[in-house]
């Protein structure tokens, strides 16, 4: 995305469609704001035995009005970028440990191969569900002439 894109847009002038068609579908939308649209880019280079590294961002950030004409646009930069760090400690789950006794009898009975075949026959749709293939079919195949 280039500064020229975005340079054609009018505050109080342009509509959601004008920026579909100067920009292309946005990146993003804000999380709670449908009028809110995010357009990203970034140019990485690539460092030797390392992570690439980021030499160019730039977000630009769109607001329209409840009637789709654009209210606001500003375009943030990579030095406008906050760091947020992983919270320290651990979030409770309740109800996953359990004791040995439910390990060994929480599977009992859930799997039952001879399940899966109904037919009078004997297994004649099998476990792999066959309608039609192959010998155990409803008997012909497996008769003798």
């Amino acid at each position: 995305m280039e500064a020229d894109d975005y340079n054609k847009l009018k505050i109080g002038e342009t509509t959601r469609s004008d920026v579909m068609d100067a920009m292309g579908s946005p990146t993003g939308r804000a999380t709670f704001d449908d009028n809110t649209w995010l357009y990203v880019s970034m140019k990485q280079v690539i460092v030797p035995i390392s992570f690439p590294r980021v030499r160019r961002q730039e977000v630009v950030v769109l607001t329209f009005d409840q009637d789709g004409i654009l209210r606001n646009l500003r375009t943030l930069h990579k030095d406008d970028a906050r760091y947020v760090s992983m919270a320290p400690g651990k979030t409770p789950t309740p109800g996953t440990k359990i004791n040995i006794m439910q390990q060994i009898l929480g599977n009992v009975g859930r799997y039952n191969p001879l399940s899966q075949m109904s037919s009078t026959y004997g297994g004649s749709t099998g476990p792999m569900n066959s309608m039609n293939g192959g010998p155990g079919h409803g008997g012909s195949g497996n008769s003798l002439p």
